[in-house]
């Protein structure tokens, strides 16, 4: 059965004091019982996921995270995993008992609003708890909230009152949902689609980028060939007409540029996902620093999943090994995986992530963030892969509209196709 992709979900986390009911309230809106609910205080660990159909929002991901005052040495442990959620969350329900407000909700309040993400406070217990004193503080700040009883005989209206709220908060991204290419692509164009079948790929199955791709191409009413590296050329000559575009595997990109003309754009599905899910000209600028590694430096890789490695894996195996090639330098690597970013960047030298496939475009874009803020370049895969082949301007050519500088030249469109040549020019 296919399940909607985490990183296409809406995420919305839970946070909360202990014990005031943010289980419950999770439970109720997924209408299972997802979350262990107790009267002891700090029942709930790990933060707990729930992907779910929310209508009439659509494919959404529940949080529901430890309380942030939760005690002793395995509590700080809790309150860090909690902490991680924040740069994931689209929206978040600020879980509080009626009659309580204080310094940890407006803790909350503050880690959100320095990430730009709406708050939906739910007074909880108002069948046994007076809310009125917090209501009028919300009230007179402007802070949207509703009230509620997360007991199963409440629940429908718990569920209308909350979904209702949320809708109003809804990110705009969220409400006009981007398409991965419909800004390039129009009906009845045709999409090549090069995928090397390698002992990564899933058993019988395609890798989830190129899942999420062909399934963008069909919603904007186009055509998609797929073919393997070996096979390209010879599906490139029984062509009728020349193809919209190329999208390719980054591991290919040796043998897939040589065998695709100069008048087809060509780019990567990493290179879609980097525009897609983060800022591609912040990720072409970290790209560059890769020239500038000197002996002994360190990069991070970061890969969203958590699949197992093979001797040639892309991030751990190859990438290193052709940064040596182009270097000449000996640099030192670390591989991080799944929502851990490590806290401390200024270790390293360069940032290269996985195409983010998995994560939702929030997540990405706050690491992406927190490396600008620790003066620490990023780049990804696809990027970093095109510009160490010496192809970094062809394959993010069909994203650019006009004039695009990079490395102090401006590059125009040269024709309907999209293939940019590099021309020196007045600014």
């Amino acid at each position: 059965m296919y399940r909607t992709p985490k990183g296409f979900r809406l995420h919305i986390a839970i946070f909360g004091r202990r014990n005031v009911g943010k289980s419950s309230l999770l439970n109720i809106l997924t209408q299972q019982n997802v979350s262990i609910v107790s009267d002891t205080p700090g029942t709930t660990t790990d933060p707990v996921e729930k992907p779910m159909e929310l209508l009439p929002i659509g494919p959404v991901l529940f949080i529901d995270t430890a309380g942030l005052d939760d005690v002793g040495a395995l509590g700080r442990l809790r309150i860090k995993k909690s902490y991680k959620v924040f740069e994931r969350a689209d929206v978040i329900l600020l879980v509080t008992e009626a009659n309580t407000w204080g310094e940890y909700e407006e803790k909350i309040l503050e880690e959100a609003g320095r990430r730009n993400t709406p708050v939906l406070v739910v007074l909880n217990k108002i069948d046994i708890l007076s809310g009125e004193k917090v209501r009028e503080k919300l009230e007179k700040r402007g802070i949207p909230y509703v009230e509620t009883c997360c007991s199963s005989s409440h629940g429908w209206k718990t569920t209308a009152k909350v979904k209702r709220e949320i809708i109003k908060l809804l990110p705009d991204d969220w409400i006009t949902q981007r398409s991965i290419l419909g800004d390039i692509i129009e009906p009845e164009d045709l999409i090549v689609l090069v995928i090397p079948i390698d002992k990564e790929a899933p058993k019988g199955r395609l890798i989830l980028p190129q899942q999420q791709v062909i399934r963008d191409i069909l919603d904007n009413r186009a055509f998609c060939l797929m073919a393997n590296e070996k096979n390209l050329q010879k599906a490139l000559i029984n062509l009728k007409a020349k193809p919209k575009l190329v999208i390719t595997d980054s591991q290919a990109f040796k043998e897939v540029f040589k065998a695709v003309p100069l008048d087809i754009p060509l780019t990567s599905f990493s290179i879609i996902f980097a525009r897609f899910k983060g800022d591609l000209d912040e990720l072409v600028r970290g790209a560059e620093e890769i020239d500038r590694l000197r002996e002994g430096d360190k990069i991070l890789i970061c890969e969203a999943c958590t699949h197992h490695p093979i001797a040639d894996d892309i991030g751990r195996v190859k990438i290193p090994r052709w940064i040596k090639g182009r270097t000449g330098k000996k640099v030192n690597f670390d591989v991080f995986t799944g929502h851990d970013f490590p806290e401390d960047l200024e270790q390293y030298k360069l940032i290269i992530h996985c195409g983010a496939c998995t994560l939702n475009r929030k997540e990405m874009l706050s690491r992406i963030y927190e490396a600008k803020r620790q003066g620490i370049p990023i780049t990804n895969y696809g990027v970093a892969i095109a510009y160490l082949h010496g192809e970094m301007e062809r394959a993010i050519a069909p994203f650019k509209r006009g004039r695009y500088k990079l490395q102090e030249e401006i590059y125009e469109i040269k024709d309907d196709n999209g293939f940019i040549e590099p021309a020196k020019l007045n600014a």
